[in-house]
């Protein structure tokens, strides 16, 4: 299984970046995992509605480059549908038993992932109604793909 983290921006604080190593380290065993940086457009301190959707279709442009034919495509997005760590684990599973080989999951920058690119997905996903820092939302994207390996693999997982 390939799978591609396609996100806006890079990793700047030392404590992400390590922890997204860990679990790349630990995903390791179970999938091929690449992580993809479209630079992020830079944002003046006040942005109204309309250049806030500018500047995400920018970002959005940026970030379609990464496509990989035939992937299945998720994006990230606070309306997406919510799941548990059981319900992910199982349509991972289902979009490999689909023939898919590969999946890309796509996360916006500090403002957002463009409602074009989000409309082109085959999927939406949201880990909570909350808002998350796009770097911190990176870590945990990589942890839930971690646990749901273990969980596909049968392997315990910290519940």
């Amino acid at each position: 299984m390939n799978i591609d983290i396609a996100a806006v921006g890079k990793l700047r604080e030392n404590f992400y970046k390590e922890a997204a190593d860990e679990y790349l380290k630990r995903l390791s065993r179970y999938a091929k995992v690449r992580v993809l940086e479209a630079e992020e457009v830079k944002k003046p301190d006040e942005i109204s509605p309309a250049l806030s959707r500018k500047i995400k279709e920018q970002e959005a442009d940026r970030l379609r480059k990464f496509y990989r034919p035939g992937a299945y495509r998720i994006a990230l997005c606070i309306d997406g549908k919510e799941m548990n760590s059981v319900e992910f684990s199982k349509k991972l599973e289902d979009i490999a038993l689909g023939g898919r080989d590969s999946i890309q999951f796509f996360i916006g920058g500090a403002i957002g992932l463009g409602d074009s690119l989000i409309g082109e997905a085959d999927a939406r996903i949201s880990f909570s109604r909350m808002t998350f820092p796009h770097q911190l939302m990176r870590v945990i994207l990589l942890e839930q793909i971690y646990r749901a390996f273990r969980i596909i693999k049968g392997e315990p997982y910290h519940k």
